[in-house]
């Protein structure tokens, strides 16, 4: 009892860290004064709003873009990320270790360093101030995370189901498709998920590669918050979490229906 009471507690501490700093946010989307020790605003105002839905008239499209290229680096850090488990778990090769290593590179380096490095590369190879260099360059920042998950799951589903489908006379494809990516789902789920906010969020990485060309939400956002404009700042914040949510009940409803189709395989 006094584990589960504790587990209970460390749960709603966790809920109270977690949407008390985010109802925060949304407050102070229709706030305009809000003076320290105040608990409550002292008055409220729809400037934030009015930013949004009407003088940024280039809103929808910096959220498209933004969102496109946040499920591009998704799709590609975790098919990536996917093999790249595959071959740390089930295989044995020259340079394993020192390959594994360098999964957690961009981990180990200065994010600003990075930035600046990546920046001077692509320009000489041509991929600077474009949406594909921008991608490129997300995906190498959201890889370790990608990859330090699929590992972990690619390592408890194991081989066993898919040798026995192999057995049973599955082809290799038929195999893949129909036994380990269903055993895989939450993991790619997880991948996917922390790749798209990885990328979504990416302020100076986007600055620098895409040049100011590539304008993403981000990139409107942050001058709001360098700038102290709390009410504005906040009013894209809201924005920022709702697109988010949004996009990540999409992966989980696809997903799922995914998920639901291949385990008749199991069933029949």
């Amino acid at each position: 009892m006094g584990g589960k009471r504790a587990a209970k507690l460390f749960v709603a501490l966790h809920l109270v860290c977690v949407l008390v700093p985010l109802a925060v946010v949304a407050v102070w989307a229709f706030t305009s004064s809000w003076p320290w020790p105040e608990l409550l605003p002292q008055t409220f105002s729809d400037r934030g709003i009015v930013e949004l839905f009407v003088t940024s008239r280039d809103l929808g499209e910096v959220l498209a873009v933004s969102v496109g290229i946040s499920l591009a680096v998704a799709a590609l850090s975790t098919v990536v990320a996917a093999m790249a488990a595959r071959a740390l778990v089930s295989y044995r090769f020259f340079g394993k270790e020192l390959f594994r290593f360098s999964t957690v590179l961009p981990f180990l380096i200065p994010a600003t360093v990075f930035a600046m490095g990546v920046q001077v590369v692509f320009i000489h190879a041509g991929l600077a101030n474009t949406v594909f260099g921008v991608v490129l360059a997300h995906t190498i920042v959201a890889l370790p995370y990608a990859i330090t998950i699929m590992s972990e799951v690619t390592a408890a589903a194991g081989e066993k189901l898919e040798q026995q489908a192999r057995v049973s006379g599955a082809g290799p494809v038929r195999a893949l498709f129909e036994v380990q990516i269903p055993l895989l789902l939450p993991g790619l789920l997880s991948a996917a998920s922390l790749s798209y906010i990885t990328s979504f969020s990416q302020y100076f990485l986007t600055l620098l590669v895409g040049g100011g060309t590539v304008k993403t939400f981000a990139l409107v956002m942050f001058p709001y918050l360098a700038s102290g404009d709390r009410t504005i700042a906040s009013a894209y914040g809201v924005l920022f979490m709702a697109v988010t949510l949004g996009v990540f009940f999409l992966f989980e409803l696809l997903l799922k229906r995914f998920a639901s189709a291949k385990t008749e395989y199991f069933t029949d």
